[in-house]
């Protein structure tokens, strides 16, 4: 995936899957993969060991990857998709459904 729509810092909804119509702030993109983690979507169980950078280990609660595909950008509490447009000499975002630019 060379090119995404989202960015890290957006906040957007979870348009299918287990934590569906919940919305969040993405927090880390994998273009290679295609994924994003989204803050308190996903969230899996991690059992780790007691190491030196963590003396207590224990059960460790954390976001996992989602699919790019199943969010959607939120613009003013509503979801809608991104376009690219042309401001002079610059490129930006803009959201579709009312046209303003994103950035």
């Amino acid at each position: 995936m060379s090119m995404l729509k989202i960015k890290k810092g957006d906040m957007v909804k979870v348009i299918a899957g287990r934590d569906k119509d919940k919305e969040g702030k993405v927090l880390a993109i994998n273009k290679k993969k295609g994924t994003l983690i989204v803050e308190g979507i996903n969230t899996i169980t991690k059992h780790t060991k007691p190491s030196m950078t963590n003396q207590q280990g224990g059960i460790v609660h954390q976001e996992g990857p989602i699919h790019i595909s199943n969010v959607m950008y939120l613009h003013n509490g509503k979801p809608t998709r991104i376009g690219f447009k042309i401001e002079g000499d610059k490129k930006v975002r803009f959201a579709k459904s009312t046209g303003d630019i994103i950035d």
